[in-house]
């Protein structure tokens, strides 16, 4: 009996759920420039994202506010967009929470296509 309820005692000790949230940028972006793309002038060049996390322990830890933005920031900066004619496309934003008995990781994943013009 006693080694049952040791064992309950470390189960939920070490238990933990998450959860992911998955968003377009539709609400999100208030910077969005609009790319009419009705021309076979482009070409899908590759994929990118950037993330930025925090880690809560005992309620203490960074803050939330400004994690889509960082993320968002790291996926520009991946996509390589200065001086050439590329632009990115179906942003999305994932947000993906994992908690466990002492605390939190909260997680901010930003990823877009990258489209370069041919024209």
């Amino acid at each position: 009996m006693k080694k049952l309820f040791l064992f309950g005692a470390l189960a939920l000790l070490l238990a933990s759920c998450g959860s992911t949230r998955e968003l377009t940028c539709k609400t999100l972006n208030n910077h969005t420039t609009q790319v009419v793309l009705s021309k076979k002038n482009f070409n899908v060049v590759e994929h990118v994202k950037g993330e930025a996390s925090n880690l809560y322990v005992l309620g203490f830890g960074g803050t939330k506010a400004g994690l889509v933005g960082e993320a968002r920031a790291k996926m520009l900066q991946n996509a390589n967009l200065v001086g050439s004619s590329k632009a990115v496309i179906n942003e999305t934003v994932e947000i993906h929470y994992f908690s466990f008995l002492l605390g939190a990781n909260y997680k901010v994943v930003v990823s877009a296509d990258v489209i370069e013009f041919t024209e």
